[in-house]
């Protein structure tokens, strides 16, 4: 009864949460939001204001966002960075920029309509000389992605925790005027954060192949369907199980006041449903690259961390998994370190990585994960085995409690990992060269 009674609450505080979201993204006006917010200020003519020195220009920077991709409904990671130049002698209060930004995210979004959203809304509800709204996202990856990549070590960090960059820009006003330095203020305001938008013109950046999921072929509503004209990838077409979750995601848009027929929610659902097919759990046994794990050939190297203990280590494996509580996505590395049954022979990285790949792509939580991994290798390494995944965890940062930039770190031992405090930080401090280094 009181386990229940413990789900039923949970349940409710879940819809509550859901309610909010979508009270705040879609119900929520901006004038409610700037109303009460516009402050007088004496030197502000009533046109280009001074804002406390010539020029006028406020810039709040590093504004930490997530929305949701209308492609897909896989959600994306956005620093927002807002610039305005004050007018009729008023400005505004600062934290209204932010919540204003986060009223437009809160929605089904693309990178340049929320761009455009943002600016539009702050230059009709504040009357501003001219709006600048810069963006930076990171959209997830889909998980094939991640494991088709055939030379890891070289990417940069962003890359390797498998996420598509774009960078876009709106303006209004003064911003626009030909010849004014406002957006070059404006770039070079960023920069002294270390923001540095290439190209910096106005038109900005194009956002092209932004979403993963566009390389599907996906069945639109009139029986026939389409496919991405950059690599003309395929997927399979869809059963009668596809059909029964289309139709379910298809529903929830329509719950969100979305119209599922407007042309850039066309083949949503179908998107979204084959997003969570690639955590399908699978009953077959353990194989990576068609061979046992249990009978893997050992091929020499001389790739030994320590030739007095014979630690070997595969680092910065990406992975991309999906969380079994909240059904949203988590992704990162993992890190091996393993003892050698004899001196300098190991199994290849591609091994591995397959082997980070059968675990992750299924519902998971990281500390099982790492658990499974280092329980898969021990099969083989029986001297000693340690495992250190770092993740992100979408579920803490797109959901209620909001905190960005959190990381999850798990470890799991075993052997002589266990009762060897020396090998274990000799591995550890493997892992953090590995990570100041770039590697």
């Amino acid at each position: 009864m009181a386990r229940h009674l413990g789900c039923l609450l949970h349940m409710q505080d879940e819809d509550r949460e859901k309610e909010g979201r979508k009270k705040r993204g879609y119900r929520q006006k901006v004038k409610d939001i700037v109303q009460g917010a516009l402050f007088p200020e004496a030197g502000l003519d009533n046109g280009t204001g001074h804002a406390g020195g010539a020029g006028g220009l406020v810039v709040v920077r590093e504004i930490s966002l997530f929305s949701y991709c209308e492609s897909c409904l896989l959600p994306f990671s956005i620093q927002c960075h807002v610039g305005y130049v004050p007018s009729g002698q008023r400005v505004v209060g600062l934290s209204k920029l932010s919540r204003v930004a986060d009223v437009f995210a809160k929605r089904l979004q693309d990178p340049q309509r929320l761009s455009d959203d943002i600016c539009a809304a702050l230059q009709n509800s504040i009357n501003p000389a001219g709006v600048a709204v810069a963006l930076q996202c990171w959209h997830i990856q889909f998980p094939e992605v991640l494991r088709c990549n055939p030379n890891p070590k070289h990417l940069s960090k962003s890359d390797m925790q498998g996420w598509v960059q774009a960078s876009v820009c709106s303006s209004s006003g003064v911003f626009e005027v030909k010849g004014n330095s406002f957006w070059n203020d404006f770039l070079a305001l960023l920069k002294f954060r270390g923001i540095n938008l290439e190209g910096g013109s106005k038109s900005c950046f194009p956002v092209q192949s932004w979403c993963p999921s566009r390389s599907l072929e996906v069945p639109l509503c009139n029986g026939h369907s389409t496919k991405s004209p950059n690599n003309g990838k395929v997927s399979s077409k869809p059963g009668h199980a596809y059909a029964a979750m289309v139709a379910a995601v298809t529903s929830i848009l329509y719950s969100l006041g979305e119209d599922p027929m407007r042309k850039e929610l066309i083949g949503t659902p179908y998107r979204y449903v084959q997003w969570l097919m690639n955590f399908k759990s699978s009953n077959l046994d353990f194989k990576m690259n068609g061979f046992n794990l249990g009978k893997l050939c050992l091929h020499k190297t001389g790739d030994v961390v320590n030739s007095q203990c014979h630690i070997h280590s595969v680092l910065n494996l990406p992975f991309c998994s999906q969380c079994e509580h909240h059904l949203l996505p988590f992704h990162g590395v993992v890190h091996i370190g393993y003892f050698d049954e004899e001196e300098g022979k190991h199994i290849e990285r591609s091994i591995f990585q397959s082997m980070v790949h059968y675990y992750g792509c299924k519902l998971q939580v990281q500390e099982r994960l790492t658990r499974q991994i280092a329980e898969a290798v021990h099969v083989v390494f029986r001297r000693g085995v340690m495992v250190v995944v770092e993740a992100n965890h979408i579920c803490m940062i797109s959901r209620g409690i909001e905190k960005v930039g959190s990381s999850t770190a798990t470890i799991a031992v075993m052997g002589q990992f266990s009762t060897d405090p020396a090998a274990k930080a000799l591995f550890l401090q493997t892992i953090s060269n590995s990570t100041a280094s770039g590697g």
